[in-house]
């Protein structure tokens, strides 16, 4: 890779950009000027008596394309354009960002502060509060969990009352600050290969009074309780101190066939993102501030309320 951050790219972008300013200024002016001796006409001819005159360009059109040309010139000047060098301005977009970071944290600091000293379960019944929190949604959490936050495969549902980590203000505002890395191992050949994850498929399904093989589950109760009990319970009612999903409910992350549990319990959740979706909840504590990560957690924490009717 090192052929693609050496300086040379560097001088080959100057390069291309100067050549082919000065380029355009060169067949503008040769465009511009009649050779002495030249012919009036370019010899073309349409309709018997329509002639294409060989005149220059016209000189206002002329001065325009000259102005684009200074301006291109003043530009690489002053900003940066050519390959590492900065512009004798200093500008970069992190600077311009941080700017107006600076310039929205002081125009609006105090009115997230004033909401910061309010606790969760007031925020998520206050309009004001609940319409800047689903701002803050839709721009930091709406591409994985959906603009309304249904969520979708591999991605949680924020507005039912399932919670891999607990759905209580502490938990939620926890998810949102330090992220989440929820991984199923895969079993594989623990599981006793093919056959056997089977077997535990339809244990999993018989949890939630699914259809399934009761033979097949009677024998995958056994590995059930050695290979996932650990983190799902006996009863795979879920380990929220984990992020263990509840196995006995409706609500399945990745799907409730037969073929996608058998593929989790093989593969495991987690360990392939292109597969596997979300797995990884990203931390937003350096991204977001503490007062506004206190207003997304009201927002989350109502989308179930709201749903449920609790309060």
């Amino acid at each position: 890779m090192n052929q693609f951050t050496s300086g040379f790219w560097d001088v080959y972008i100057a390069v291309i950009s100067v050549v082919s300013i000065v380029a355009c200024a060169i067949f503008l002016k040769v465009q511009s000027v009649r050779k002495s001796g030249e012919a009036g006409t370019s010899g073309h001819t349409w309709d018997e008596d329509l002639t294409e005159y060989n005149n220059p360009l016209p000189r206002w059109w002329a001065w325009l394309f000259y102005l684009t040309i200074a301006f291109s010139l003043g530009y690489l000047v002053l900003y940066p354009g050519l390959g590492s060098y900065s512009g004798t301005l200093g500008w970069t977009q992190l600077n311009q960002l941080e700017e107006e970071n600076q310039a929205a944290s002081t125009r609006f600091g105090p009115l997230y502060e004033k909401f910061a000293a309010q606790d969760v379960a007031s925020l998520a019944q206050n309009r004001e509060a609940l319409a800047i929190g689903q701002k803050l949604f839709l721009n930091n959490c709406a591409q994985c969990h959906a603009s309304d936050g249904g969520g979708g495969r591999g991605f949680p549902n924020l507005t039912d009352s399932d919670w891999l980590y607990g759905g209580n203000p502490e938990a939620i505002k926890a998810s949102i600050t330090n992220g989440r890395n929820g991984v199923m191992p895969p079993l594989g050949a623990a599981a006793g290969g093919d056959e056997g994850a089977k077997d535990i498929a339809h244990y999993v399904l018989s949890l939630s009074k699914r259809t399934h093989d009761s033979q097949r589950a009677f024998r995958g109760k056994e590995r059930f309780n050695t290979l996932c009990a650990a983190c799902h319970g006996a009863g795979g009612k879920g380990n929220q101190a984990v992020g263990a999903p509840n196995l006995t409910d409706e609500i399945w992350l990745y799907g409730s066939s037969e073929e996608s549990i058998i593929e989790t319990i093989m593969k495991g959740r987690g360990t392939n993102m292109v597969a596997d979706g979300a797995s990884v909840m990203p931390a937003h504590k350096d991204v977001l501030s503490a007062a506004k990560i206190h207003l997304l957690t009201a927002y989350v924490y109502g989308l179930s309320r709201q749903r449920t009717g609790n309060n």
